[in-house]
């Protein structure tokens, strides 16, 4: 195996170290900046209440939960491929976890009260769900890379890999259901938000995963095999469909009912969402890469599956951007069949555009979760080793 030179490594880890540190203070810097300086000083306003920060905190923590698949198809599952590359996945969860958090938090101001939601909770509440559902998540990763990681503790792995891959689904459901319980907007408020979370985790965590691992292969001189290669990218594929599915199924399910087809009209047609989601989600995030991943001429290199998961990661931004803020720019339907206005904008269209503090404290949150993956394959081996010598005739990889 070839890799780098250790000084030049060396030197190249510090740099990317660095980098991410600094990403992640100046995203810090900007949210202080919104503190102080209050809503004014942000795209958002009565309307829009959650911006850009919280299009791509929820990509991240959604992602976070979706990762762990690689995990659990080698510990809970038994598919010796992914055994290896367990350890990073671990790793990849709890980094993007926490750059979701960062964001999340500080994006929702006065972060210091979090003490506040933690001694009263309040069990009616989805928000207060993630009082317990992320710490849980984190001691659980934390546990789960113990047995992985530790000799001693091997025999347990398979039982903490289970009870991570239950609280995975959970917390996700959790995600989801934030805005499936949002009955008053049009664009939420279905049971098949809960689902469609979990399933667009899976398609966009294992996208995070195949770049960071090529990243990773690419780093050491490495070569991924190109049966591993396969069937993750069968997986993808699988996954990018079924997103694509419930996509379908859930503006079907809105526009059946007489109450939403203003807004299915809205969102689909008449309005800057539209090309966003026709354009972005649909071709380039969805179809595209699906034909990536079926073609002939491309289905098979390292170049094109991975051009194919950064659109899907592409696609993953339009799809929570048209949702999330989309979904609050069409107005509230406050008093069914009358029309209601003041000086409130109640009725009409808003209009929403990132500021600068906005866009800073969002790249600050993939920042956090690119330093601490930088500095977790740093200290700990992370990088995937495979044993492919032994091969039955139908090619599957055997005990």
């Amino acid at each position: 195996m070839a890799v780098l030179n250790p000084r030049h490594e060396e030197g190249f880890f510090y740099l990317l170290a660095g980098i991410g540190g600094l990403v992640s203070a100046i995203g810090f810097a900007a949210a202080l900046y919104m503190e102080h300086s209050g809503h004014v000083v942000t795209g958002m306003n009565n309307q829009i209440v959650w911006g850009l920060p919280h299009v791509i905190a929820i990509f991240l923590i959604v992602a976070a939960s979706g990762v762990l698949n690689v995990a659990s198809m080698g510990s809970v599952f038994g598919r010796v491929l992914y055994k290896s590359r367990a350890p990073l996945s671990g790793l990849l969860a709890i980094a993007m976890l926490s750059g979701g958090l960062f964001v999340i938090m500080l994006d929702l101001g006065r972060a210091d009260r979090l003490i506040v939601a933690a001694t009263h909770f309040n069990p009616t509440s989805v928000f207060g769900w993630n009082v317990i559902l992320y710490p849980v998540f984190y001691a659980l990763v934390g546990v789960y890379l113990w047995t992985m990681m530790e000799r001693r503790m091997n025999p347990w792995s398979k039982v903490a890999g289970l009870a991570t891959f239950i609280w995975r689904v959970v917390l996700t459901s959790g995600t989801g259901s934030i805005f499936a319980f949002l009955v008053a907007r049009q664009a939420y408020g279905s049971a098949l938000l809960a689902p469609m979370f979990i399933i667009m985790s899976f398609s966009w965590g294992l996208a995070v995963f195949l770049v960071v691992q090529t990243t990773m292969y690419a780093w050491n001189n490495m070569q991924l095999p190109p049966l591993i290669l396969k069937r993750m990218k069968n997986l993808l594929a699988t996954f990018v469909a079924a997103v694509l599915y419930f996509t379908f199924m859930l503006h079907l399910v809105n526009a059946y009912f007489a109450k939403n087809i203003a807004f299915e009209y809205f969102i689909l047609f008449d309005s800057e969402f539209a090309s966003q989601f026709w354009i972005g989600q649909v071709l380039l995030g969805s179809l595209l890469p699906l034909v990536l991943l079926f073609s002939p001429g491309t289905r098979d290199k390292v170049l094109w599956v991975n051009v194919a998961a950064l659109l899907v990661i592409l696609g993953a931004y339009f799809q929570l951007y048209v949702f999330i803020i989309g979904g609050q720019a069409f107005p509230l339907d406050i008093f069914p069949g009358y029309d209601v206005k003041s000086s409130f904008m109640d009725g009409a269209v808003d209009h929403y555009s990132a500021s600068l503090p906005e866009f800073l404290l969002a790249v600050g949150g993939l920042g956090v979760a690119f330093t601490m993956t930088t500095i977790g394959v740093r200290i700990l081996h992370f990088l995937p080793q495979d044993d492919l010598a032994e091969l039955d005739a139908a090619g599957r990889v055997t005990d």
